[in-house]
């Protein structure tokens, strides 16, 4: 189990992918999506970014770091991220091929190789990113490094003593409150709370800010993709209804045409 003794100043690492913009409905060209749209931060992401820069606010917090991995355009949602209130960030960079077939394992596995470096005392994601839904790395995160996680938060309180945080959970019935220990992994609902704006100044001042850029194919991370994408296609287009005249054609509709029946 990774740990480091807890003490009075204590690191936030926050998650951040460049995902293709939530204002941009996808398109598939030649079997594939279409990467030439806009890209933004990963709304989640913003969310868990939100999270962090609230702690320190609190006075908890005393230091927050963004991570993302992707190409030189993902350095525009850590620019983001620090605007927000991040302290510095690190961009893993790789190349388009390598991060069109980055799985969600190997992100795992890099975000464990930094915490050798980071040595995060809370790491707060996204709980899913928009592009892919897969909702996998926080969780993998958490097994990799052997410490807790708490998924889905809708509400948190760090102890006084600095060394648990409560997570609360909302649930088919309800809401789960979970403690645990810190270092922690935390994967962040829409709950949570509303991310703040990006002011042009903060924006001025994130770009001024240090980020330290690691190469991707330098972290000892097996790159080889084990799922292959065999079809990307658009849905099919929701067709027009229609009227009926009474129960007898509504019937003869669903068995014959619709064959629903």
């Amino acid at each position: 189990m990774l740990r480091r003794t807890l003490a009075s100043n204590m690191r936030a690492v926050v998650g951040v992918k460049h995902t293709v913009d939530y204002n941009i409905k996808v398109k598939v060209k030649d079997g594939k999506v279409a990467k030439d749209v806009k890209h933004s931060m990963n709304p989640f992401c913003e969310i868990a970014t939100e999270a962090a820069m609230k702690l320190k606010e609190a006075g908890v917090v005393t230091e927050i770091v963004a991570v993302t991995i992707g190409n030189a355009k993902a350095a525009e949602s850590l620019t983001k991220a620090m605007a927000m209130g991040a302290d510095r960030s690190v961009h893993v960079v790789g190349e388009q091929a390598e991060i069109d077939g980055l799985e969600t394992l190997q992100v795992a596995k890099v975000f464990a190789k930094l915490h050798e470096e980071l040595q995060g005392d809370i790491y707060f994601m996204g709980k899913q990113a928009i592009d892919d839904d897969q909702c996998h790395v926080p969780q993998m995160v958490s097994a990799l490094l052997n410490i807790p996680q708490g998924t889905f938060a809708a509400g948190l309180k760090v102890a006084d003593d600095k060394s648990s945080i409560e997570v609360t959970r909302e649930v088919d019935d309800g809401s789960q409150t979970l403690s645990m220990k810190l270092p922690a992994v935390v994967s962040c609902d829409l709950r949570l709370n509303t991310p703040r704006f990006a002011t042009l100044p903060n924006i001025m001042k994130a770009k001024k800010k240090p980020i330290d850029k690691k190469k991707l194919s330098e972290m000892g991370i097996d790159l080889t993709p084990r799922v292959e994408v065999v079809e990307c296609a658009q849905p099919v287009e929701r067709q027009g209804g229609g009227k009926v005249a009474d129960v007898d054609e509504l019937i003869n509709k669903l068995k014959n045409e619709a064959k629903v029946l």
